[in-house]
């Protein structure tokens, strides 16, 4: 069996190690003896059939405008594939866009993929720092958030988690991300997956079970390293 991961805009939105991710989905498939197929998706292309992880990371304003009028082509396909189930990480700016919409200080609008129920402004200053988040069914997830816009999750989503340091989402509500069926928006950079195993595995059992329509039980994996990682960067000051 192989899992095709679906890389969207890795040369526009690629910032703070984000592609990290994608190697740590892959080395956890690898690991298992698990085929994987990475199809990094620039604008203008097509999507090819048949992907069950869709993966974007962070980037720029100058960035998000760029692959604007693409995202919105391709919007209600990867809708379809999240309504669906298609497990699916999104990081900060491509976090955003996914939402209905985000503004940004000069009062441009960037119209978003209308596939999560968030909308994002730009603050009036950057939320930087290490980030503690109490999650909705991942336990503790640890990363590192560098962004100015302001999420709010309307009533048809929920947050990934509640924040236990940091900012998250708007740092005022305590939220942090957002969860919507298997699709997780977040705004945790690191990159996030390598020291959260528990959400890689997350999305790898997600895609297995919507591939073959039964439920699969992982491997277990040796996660010392892992874990050691996670307890570094949890005891980081913010």
């Amino acid at each position: 069996m192989t899992i095709k991961i679906l890389h969207l805009y890795p040369k526009e939105m690629n910032l703070y190690g984000d592609h990290g991710n994608v190697l740590a989905i892959k080395r956890r498939c690898e690991w298992r003896n698990i085929n994987v197929e990475v199809i990094n998706y620039e604008p203008g292309d097509a999507i090819p059939k048949d992907i069950d992880i869709i993966f974007g990371g962070g980037g720029q304003d100058s960035g998000q405008s760029k692959i604007e009028e693409d995202l919105q082509r391709i919007g209600p396909k990867l809708k379809s594939m999240v309504e669906d189930g298609a497990p699916c990480l999104v990081i900060c700016g491509i976090y955003q866009l996914f939402g209905k919409y985000y503004r940004t200080a000069d009062g441009t609008k960037i119209v978003g993929a209308n596939i999560l129920d968030i909308v994002t402004n730009a603050g009036p200053e950057r939320l930087i720092g290490n980030v503690i988040i109490n999650s909705y069914g991942f336990g503790e997830i640890v990363g590192y958030e560098n962004h100015s816009g302001l999420t709010s999750i309307g009533p048809n989503a929920k947050p990934f988690g509640e924040v236990a340091s940091g900012a998250g989402n708007n740092g005022k509500d305590g939220t942090e991300g957002c969860h919507y069926k298997n699709c997780i928006g977040t705004y945790l950079h690191g990159p996030i997956l390598p020291k959260n195993p528990k959400l890689t595995d997350f999305l790898i059992k997600k895609a297995l079970e919507r591939k073959s329509h039964t439920e699969i039980k992982l491997q277990k994996l040796d996660d010392e390293i892992e874990h050691k990682a996670h307890t570094s960067a949890a005891s980081r000051p913010r």
